[in-house]
């Protein structure tokens, strides 16, 4: 039974039932407590550990209990009370992230960055996933990556000082699925403190309700647990069958005919070390050659996520994704968003952008940093990544405009247009559904959805 605070994480053995109380920090009630155990040591370590002992019938406050340990032995304790454990030291809880390989789907912006750096509402992908584990205290990030892991890391570099967080890198030399990479970097997952560790999928965008996700593993006791969504049409998924009730999860059927359930894999997970003895290092699929085994066992839950999710692994899945987040990013931070007589819905503008007189932005624009919008600018549906320029009165609808590229004026741009890095539509030029590669100007028109070399 674990005892929870913001700074450690604690076992308790022979424990009762927990009872939480914020602003006094974290209680357990319990019978008989024959050893207490520190995150990553006992209180027979050599590190020095304050314990407290409140009692409450009848407020005894043995002194052997109250003191500074230095390896020193601590009696057993047969007291009806309540303990607060105080510990200085910080929670080692890790997380692996699958980024993946070529990212082909979301060319041509992934042959200038690998995917994970492709910007997503003015940040990186990954910084989105990184940003939400580091908020429920995962202090290690292991990034499982087949391609361009020295681009990778490079670029994380400055943000693991910013954020305060370890980002390391495991290489494969082959592509090993979505199991295989766990094999990979079993030496960095797992510790003495045998914590359960989250792995994630890169392409997924959600509200990452990660510390719900903990408190739910822990209350079953399985041995992994699942994030399932809920969606409209199951049939073009893998759909997970659980019991309702308790989500433990029965079987997986793939891509069913007849309805068996609305709820899928949402491709975030938190597994028990032990999982990583079910995995040989080899090309494999977790999905769907690990959890169905755990499954048959009785020790695969699965919890159903609340709020929004979608990956965003291909263009239009990405500006549904944008449209999804920042509705949910209003409802939770508004002051975020961009407002103003020129602004329609949900828009995210960097502080550092700027935009012309007479616009029309909105709704679900996302416009990154040093762009600039010029005036009569018509923007819907779309992102702007970094150092883009709109020229006069052009529109941009349901597209993707790459970094530094430019846009000119009168021109439109719609219909799940993609433009590469630093390319350059020049002034009246219509593009419908245009795939543009990077460092291209387009001097005529797209009329149909075609790839321009």
């Amino acid at each position: 039974m674990y005892i929870e605070t913001e700074q450690a994480s604690y076992s308790i053995f022979k424990a009762g039932r927990l009872e939480t109380r914020p602003e006094e920090g974290t209680h357990c009630k319990f019978p008989l407590v024959s050893q207490v155990a520190l995150h990553r040591q006992t209180v027979f370590s050599k590190e020095p550990v304050e314990l407290r002992l409140r009692h409450v019938q009848d407020r005894l406050q043995p002194p052997q209990l109250s003191q500074r340990l230095n390896g020193l032995p601590v009696p057993a304790v047969a007291l009806i009370g309540i303990i607060v454990v105080c510990f200085t030291g910080h929670l080692t809880m890790k997380a692996l992230i699958l980024v993946g390989g070529f990212g082909t789907r979301l060319r041509p912006l992934t042959l200038s960055v690998p995917k994970p750096l492709v910007d997503f509402a003015n940040k990186p992908m990954i910084l989105h996933q990184i940003e939400a584990l580091k908020a429920i205290g995962v202090t290690e990030v292991v990034l499982a990556i087949n391609y361009q892991p020295e681009v990778m890391l490079n670029f994380l570099k400055e943000f693991e000082t910013k954020i305060g967080i370890k980002i390391t890198c495991s290489q494969e030399t082959e592509p090993l699925g979505t199991a295989g990479p766990l094999a990979l970097a079993r030496d960095k997952l797992i510790d003495e403190t045998g914590e359960p560790f989250f792995v994630l999928n890169s392409d997924v965008i959600s509200e990452y309700p990660l510390k719900e996700m903990i408190q739910f593993h822990k209350s079953h006791g399985g041995e992994a647990s699942i994030m399932v969504t809920k969606v409209d049409e199951p049939s073009k998924y893998g759909v997970v069958v659980m019991e309702e009730s308790t989500g433990q999860v029965e079987r997986f059927v793939e891509k069913p005919k007849l309805f068996v359930g609305n709820k899928i894999n949402a491709g975030i997970y938190l597994l028990d070390p032990s999982v990583l003895d079910r995995i040989e290092l080899r090309p494999t699929s977790i999905e769907k050659e690990v959890f169905p085994k755990i499954a048959l066992e009785k020790k695969l839950y699965a919890m159903v996520l609340p709020g929004f999710w979608m990956d965003i692994g291909q263009p239009k899945d990405y500006i549904i994704g944008l449209r999804l987040y920042l509705d949910s990013l209003r409802k939770r931070t508004s002051s975020k968003l961009a407002s103003g007589t020129h602004i329609v819905g949900n828009v995210l503008v960097d502080e550092t952008a700027t935009i012309g007189e007479g616009c029309l932005i909105g709704p679900d624009v996302a416009i990154g940093p040093g762009c600039i919008v010029e005036s009569g600018v018509r923007l819907s549906r779309c992102t702007v990544m970094r150092g883009v320029r709109i020229k006069k009165h052009a529109c941009i609808s349901s597209s993707i405009i790459g970094w530094h590229s430019t846009v000119g004026q009168w021109a439109r741009v719609e219909n799940m247009t993609i433009l590469g890095e630093d390319v350059h539509v020049c002034d009246e030029i219509y593009s419908n559904g245009g795939v543009v590669l990077p460092h291209k100007e387009i001097k005529s028109s797209i009329l149909k959805p075609e790839i321009v070399m």
